[in-house]
């Protein structure tokens, strides 16, 4: 084995997580939340990869419309990464494609660590070492999946049966077959067994071996693929796949279009405190709880209640003689569910988006490339929001037609252009913008700049908005 070899992380992080409504949404979801500690579950998977001895420089791979926000977690977990741009959500299958043909780009003998962004490794020691453990056969050639020892009968997860050991190899077996989603009779059989494992949707390979099982086995996958990596082209900080090329792409996951067919697919069985996070129950299963085996998170007091997940993004939350509950509030939405029947959230997000309502897709607070705006109040024809601005940062040169707008500092510099004037004002000054006037904030401190604004008009929709210049690309 190449002393010198390093693996090259290919993070996963596309997905809206539905389940986890309402602190999971479409346009943030929960891949860059902290939902198991204090880092978002993007920055956790990152840190996994900081050893420089083992690990490459990750790729990351996620949708346009989350490019921003990944982007910032990639920033705060310090782990420098290759962000990759999916015109279109296609599924494992082509977004692992085209990982694996960039990474061969540069080193043809690249070994790929392929992981979702948003699921929870407790040991991460143990986890490193299957990883090496498993290296050498997949330098070899075969395709590695990882089996995780279920810990419940469990119908939410595919599962992986395991075959014959593989010779040389006394850790690795060969995968004697992939099955889908089981009802519950058989979910516990397979627990009883000890046969059956949860497949976690892992994997490691050498990227030349994946792409020629990927061609031998979807070659409308590999086919597309090749043209969108060929007709990508760099915009700003990200790796943007050509958009036609992509599209042809079939949807398909890696288990379909690969694993499940090819004859290179072997397993390296894991105990590593895993769980994919796929549900608010999973939260209380894995969480710290207290004597009455209540998981609790934020400003919550809980009374004569047991065996609950409680949790305030900010309100103060009191509970009183309740049982096996969920209780999730956020600054503008509360769920209250059964614990066991929380898999069925998404019922409530889907009549949410038939009636148009945006806490399905969107939070009060909205990530820009610059920081971010909260909704603080709104009313006929005004509305109140905070701005903070990063340090360096500035929103795009734009003029509205139907609004007006006041801003006043709270902290931090602001230097503002307003028509053909440049204004520096400090904490507790303001400015208004009118309508039409072509305007801009920035800010030129080291601290961030927090500003509220006070929009009045006819039409107060983010829709209004004529970027005349934009330091992030955007139109």
């Amino acid at each position: 084995m190449n002393s010198a070899l390093r693996i090259r992380p290919v993070v996963l992080s596309g997905g809206s997580g539905t389940r986890l409504w309402p602190m999971s949404r479409e346009h943030y979801p929960k891949q860059l939340l902290p939902l198991a500690g204090s880092m978002s579950m993007l920055c956790e998977t990152l840190a996994r990869f900081a050893d420089p001895n083992l690990f490459a420089k990750p790729i990351v791979m996620t949708g346009d419309a989350l490019r921003f926000s990944v982007a910032e977690q990639v920033r705060l977990s310090r782990i420098e990464s290759t962000i990759v741009l999916e015109p279109s959500a296609r599924n494992t299958a082509p977004a692992i494609a085209a990982a694996a043909l960039l990474a061969q780009e540069e080193d043809p003998e690249a070994i790929l660590l392929v992981v979702p962004s948003d699921h929870l490794i407790k040991d991460v020691p143990r986890f490193l070492g299957n990883v090496r453990d498993a290296l050498p056969t997949a330098i070899d050639g075969s395709l590695v999946t990882f089996a995780l020892r279920p810990t419940r009968a469990e119908t939410g997860y595919g599962y992986i049966r395991l075959g014959e050991p593989l010779a040389g190899s006394p850790n690795v077996r060969r995968v004697a077959s992939f099955i889908e989603k089981p009802d519950i009779e058989r979910a516990r059989a397979f627990v009883a067994d000890g046969q059956h494992y949860w497949n976690g949707g892992m994997f490691l390979f050498s990227a030349k071996s994946f792409w020629g099982e990927l061609e031998r086995y979807a070659p409308p996958v590999s086919d597309a693929v090749r043209a969108a990596v060929a007709g990508r082209r760099v915009d700003l900080d990200f790796v943007r796949l050509d958009a036609k090329a992509f599209d042809r792409a079939p949807s398909i996951s890696i288990d379909y279009a690969v694993m499940e067919k090819t004859e290179r697919a072997v397993t390296t069985v894991c105990d590593i405190g895993w769980s994919d996070v796929g549900s608010w129950s999973e939260l209380w299963e894995v969480g710290d709880k207290d004597a009455n085996g209540n998981v609790i998170v934020g400003d919550v007091i809980a009374e004569a209640s047991t065996a609950s997940y409680l949790r305030s993004e900010g309100a103060l939350t009191t509970i009183l003689g309740v049982d096996k509950l969920v209780v999730v509030v956020t600054d503008d939405a509360v769920l209250v569910a059964d614990r066991d029947r929380v898999q069925n959230v998404k019922l409530i997000v889907d009549r949410l988006r038939k009636a148009d309502r945006p806490e399905a897709s969107t939070h009060l607070r909205s990530y820009r490339p610059w920081g971010y705006y909260q909704s603080l109040h709104k009313g006929s024809r005004f509305q109140v929001k905070r701005l903070s601005i990063k340090p360096g940062a500035k929103i795009s040169l734009q003029k509205h037609h139907h609004r007006a707008e006041h801003w006043v500092v709270v902290s931090g510099t602001a230097m503002i252009t307003r028509g053909s004037e440049q204004v520096t004002l400090g904490e507790n000054e303001s400015i208004y913008i009118p309508r039409g006037a072509v305007h801009r904030i920035e800010n030129p401190g080291k601290v961030p700049l927090n500003v509220i604004e006070v929009q009045s008009g006819e039409y107060l929709g983010e829709d209004d908005i004529v970027r005349i210049e934009d330091s992030y690309g955007r139109t």
